[in-house]
């Protein structure tokens, strides 16, 4: 059973999506990225692993599903571009980390540097959208699912709590991400006050550029340490939990409801235990959210059974190449 259509009416346009996106198994890649690397949590492969296209369904779901995108940036490191990617698309476009980052910051491996730059990117629309390459667009998507009446874009809440880590003891041993998260909240509770606050969901994030520039002037120091490490680190922020928290502040943004929040909202943990990955895509199937994010939880060695599962329900849900790719 392939996922339905939506109606492609022509009236909405002027927003742009744009990919973070790294392939580990090109060549040359890994060996770069050994040489810098300093702990576990710098050559964890998850971070770098392609092994299922799923850029290219991603894509394939933004056709089918998020017609009114005028055009769709890939932002990578150089010279990488997906060997299935239509360049000679005019609505596609793979801008490399030099193009807009300092080469004082490269090679650059930290996704949280990475994304305090996407706004940099030349011809990039006032408003964008950014997501990760493992998020699928699963129905129809229109404007309202991302800006309320009043034009204030919504954040989806998750269920767990941003960390406080207050102590050295609470740090050690963290994960540099949840790390990061730790020292975001530290700076908004010195700027907006002191206050328990909600992760974001793993979604598409409405950016406005002025915004966006706003928030990064504003934590300036901890932006510029977060640049210029080239893995994840003590003492970086995320800047995608940063912001959603800043425009909530301004009365930029609101969050959705629970009831909106479900019905717009998946997490597809991908896993070696095959049956729980398989019964996890039927789950996500038969809810159809607006979009799902299938995250890597496969270890070193992904179990073979279960990348051949999600596989086969990729090109299920997604069997139509989209025309950002070449032709065969």
């Amino acid at each position: 059973m392939t996922l339905g259509g939506v109606d492609r009416s022509p009236d909405e346009g002027g927003v742009d999506i744009v990919y973070m996106w790294v392939d580990g198994s090109l060549p040359g890649y890994i060996e770069v990225l050994s040489r810098y690397a300093q702990t576990r949590f710098d050559t964890d492969p998850a971070r770098t692993r392609d092994n299922l296209d799923l850029l290219k369904y991603s894509m394939r779901s933004i056709a089918r599903f998020v017609p009114w995108i005028r055009k769709i940036f890939v932002l990578t490191c150089r010279p990488q571009v997906p060997a299935w990617l239509d360049t000679g698309n005019e609505r596609v476009q793979v801008v490399h980390h030099d193009a807009v980052m300092d080469p004082a910051d490269l090679p650059t491996f930290n996704s949280l540097s990475i994304v305090s730059h996407v706004h940099r990117i030349p011809g990039l629309s006032s408003t964008f959208i950014y997501m990760d390459d493992d998020i699928l667009f699963l129905s129809p998507v229109a404007r309202a699912d991302l800006w309320s009446r009043e034009g204030r874009h919504f954040i989806f809440p998750d269920r767990h709590w941003a960390p406080h880590y207050r102590t050295a003891a609470e740090r050690s041993g963290q994960k540099p991400w949840n790390l990061a998260l730790s020292t975001s909240n530290e700076l908004l509770d010195a700027r907006y006050g002191a206050a328990r606050r909600r992760q974001v969901n793993h979604v598409p994030l409405v950016i406005e550029k002025q915004s966006w520039q706003a928030m990064l002037d504003l934590f300036s120091d901890a932006v510029a340490r977060t640049r210029s490490a080239r893995f994840r680190a003590e003492g970086n922020i995320a800047v995608e939990f940063l912001y959603p928290y800043c425009m909530l502040a301004q009365g930029k943004a609101e969050f959705a409801d629970a009831r909106r929040t479900r019905a717009s909202s998946g997490y597809l943990p991908l896993e070696d235990f095959w049956p729980l990955t398989a019964w996890k895509l039927r789950e996500i199937r038969k809810r159809r959210p607006k979009w799902a994010t299938l995250n890597d939880n496969f270890g070193s060695i992904p179990n073979r059974h279960a990348e051949r599962i999600v596989r086969q329900a990729l090109e299920e849900w997604f069997p139509e190449p989209s025309p950002f790719e070449r032709r065969q």
